[in-house]
């Protein structure tokens, strides 16, 4: 749906937000209206800013984990895992297969709680209730199997420089399981809920519109970028953490709409659920952290038997442990697109620059060539099927 605009008309700016209106985050959008057709939007953001970049310098490095779990806090095993691997690269540290079976499985089930919570706030943008009760249900399942193995349902900081904190607790795989038997059955029904709906149809279908040449220039990746029929996607052009063991293809949409948006996540959240099962199939044997006692903490059941893991441990959590000089860049795919890090290393036990290349941050750029020329509310729906997290944009 879009519409053009008489030049004669007289314009109007609208500030949308700095309030908290449907988006994950405090975002401003200025925009300028004729009637109630868009003909400009800038995206103002800054609103919720946190330091944490800059609080990643006054911490060790093993630290610095909990810091940036909460920037993208929807996707935070994403945000750990780039970090991580960052400092894992400048360590010259091999993580060992099974941690690297078991991230990837942590991985995949949380992009699948990510694009439940867009499912359900997107589609509540578009005016319907049931969809979001039915996304959080299955959304606190996939908490539930993270509280689990990482005693906590979200920002557990299960991943650490090495590997994971711990293996996985009797009983786990089997919840996971009887997980993704259901979580395919509700894939289902959500489709069947929303693909016959027409106005969903009429809400979604030719709106927001942007050519795969511009989503390149500015930078979009991700899901946004793949529903214009562009199949980049990092777990297969550039591998990492075991991804070219698994089996699995990459959604792609035609035109590169809002309901190519939507269907390319639907798509993404069924692939995930054959990558998690593959995961449990060939789960390595073996360690699940590194063996290098210089960065790896010794194992809970010696601290109270051995001296030296007493103090191994007492020097490893108060000095935290020395990384050579040098810099990192980790990109991995995210729910939202690239997600990188860089880390530059002096020498100390602390890093002297975290930075973060969010993908909603990025993202955010298209928001003009989406809504120029539609209505004022498309652009709501458009800018809910972006998936912007702020936190992730100010940070």
């Amino acid at each position: 749906m879009s519409a053009t605009a008489d030049t004669h008309d007289e314009l109007l700016t609208l500030n949308i937000g700095p309030q908290h209106p449907a988006t994950h985050g405090v975002l401003r959008l200025k925009c300028t209206l004729a009637g109630e057709v868009v003909i400009d939007v800038e995206p103002i953001v800054g609103y919720v800013h946190t330091g944490i970049e800059k609080s990643c310098e006054d911490h060790q490095y093993w630290k610095v984990v909990t810091f940036v779990e909460r920037m993208d806090y929807l996707s935070y095993y994403f945000n750990s895992l780039a970090y991580c691997m960052s400092v894992e690269h400048l360590l010259g540290e091999e993580v060992p297969r099974r941690a690297q079976y078991l991230r990837v499985a942590h991985l995949e089930l949380n992009r699948i709680a990510s694009h439940l919570f867009w499912l359900g706030t997107s589609i509540l943008d578009l005016g319907a209730m049931s969809p979001v009760f039915y996304a959080l249900r299955e959304r606190d399942q996939v908490l539930d199997l993270f509280e689990m193995s990482g005693g906590q349902r979200m920002h557990p900081r299960y991943f650490q420089v090495g590997g994971v904190i711990e293996d996985i607790p009797p009983g786990w795989e089997t919840k996971v399981r009887e997980f993704l038997v259901e979580m395919s059955e509700r894939i289902d029904q959500y489709e069947d809920l929303l693909d016959r709906n027409e106005i969903l149809l009429q809400r979604l279908k030719n709106v927001g519109v942007v050519p795969e040449k511009r989503l390149l220039e500015l930078g979009i990746t991700g899901p946004l970028l793949r529903a214009s029929g562009n199949p980049w996607d990092l777990r297969k052009a550039m591998p990492y953490c075991s991804y070219d063991e698994f089996d699995f293809r990459i959604p792609v949409g035609t035109i590169g709409d809002n309901y190519d948006r939507y269907r390319v996540r639907m798509a993404e959240m069924r692939e995930s659920l054959k990558i998690v099962e593959q995961a449990l199939d060939g789960l390595p044997e073996g360690p699940f952290m590194t063996t290098n006692r210089k960065i790896a903490l010794p194992p809970r059941n010696e601290l109270a038997t051995s001296m030296e893991s007493l103090i191994h441990h007492f020097k490893l959590v108060t000095e935290g442990f020395r990384v050579p000089a040098g810099e990192a860049y980790v990109a991995i795919e995210s729910p939202r697109g690239e997600m990188g890090c860089f880390v530059l290393a002096d020498g100390s036990s602390k890093p002297a620059r975290v930075h973060m290349r969010d993908p909603s941050f990025n993202n955010l750029q298209m928001v003009p060539d989406m809504c120029r020329g539609a209505y004022l509310a498309d652009l709501i729906a458009s800018v809910a099927c972006l998936d912007p997290i702020l936190g992730g944009v100010d940070r």
